[in-house]
């Protein structure tokens, strides 16, 4: 996932405004505490998510995949002071310590966090979405997209994590279903009359998505 030279990622983060003390502490303990603590979006990634809140300013979020909340709590500082999020992940084992995180920023009672599979959980809530982020199981992105795309409002955002898999979506050595899945995802998305897009080279790839 490391594509851009250290020295250059920590000008990058040295040049941009720091993370919250909270954001701080949960990518602390995640890497101390969490397996895969590299599913965190860390702070630049953070910091775009948070800008691309202050900038649509979205009433209405949804996220696939909250693994410690740190993404969830980016978008939160820079919503506007009635947005909400729904935000769901499969791992139980997480609950305690991400509600916990989620009561300390003050947010809690416009985060409405569920465990389950998204599949099944995005169909049972009725909503309109301004903003979706996807950062769940790779294999299901077209999945995700083809769901969510309809409640999606015109103008609103899908944005998507790790569409370069680590570099694998560009060698033909990797034909794994999670790398065959996010190859179906990034055609299928640039070739959608519905949409337009930008994959912007953030990281492991942020896969930005309008509908029109």
């Amino acid at each position: 996932m490391d594509f851009i030279p250290a020295d250059i990622q920590r000008y990058t983060e040295l040049h941009s405004s720091p993370e919250s003390d909270l954001l701080n502490k949960i990518s602390r303990e995640t890497h101390l505490n969490v397996l895969m603590p590299r599913m965190l979006s860390g702070h630049l990634q953070g910091a775009v998510l948070k800008t691309f809140c202050q900038m649509i300013g979205p009433s209405r979020v949804l996220e696939i995949g909250t693994y410690t909340g740190y993404g969830t709590i980016s978008m939160m500082e820079g919503m506007p002071d009635k947005g909400t999020i729904h935000t769901i992940d499969r791992n139980g084992e997480l609950k305690n310590r991400v509600q916990g995180y989620f009561e300390e920023s003050g947010f809690g009672e416009r985060i409405h966090y569920t465990i389950g599979e998204a599949l099944e959980v995005i169909p049972t809530i009725q909503e309109k979405w301004d903003l979706v982020f996807i950062d769940a199981d790779k294999y299901n992105y077209p999945n995700y997209y083809e769901l969510v795309l309809d409640s999606l409002n015109p103008g609103g955002f899908i944005v998507a994590d790790n569409v370069f898999w680590s570099g694998k979506v560009i060698d033909d050595n990797h034909q794994d279903e999670d790398t065959l899945a996010l190859r179906k995802f990034n055609i299928v998305v640039t070739d959608d009359s519905r949409v337009e897009n930008v994959l912007f080279p953030i990281r492991d790839g942020l896969m930005v998505i309008r509908k029109r």
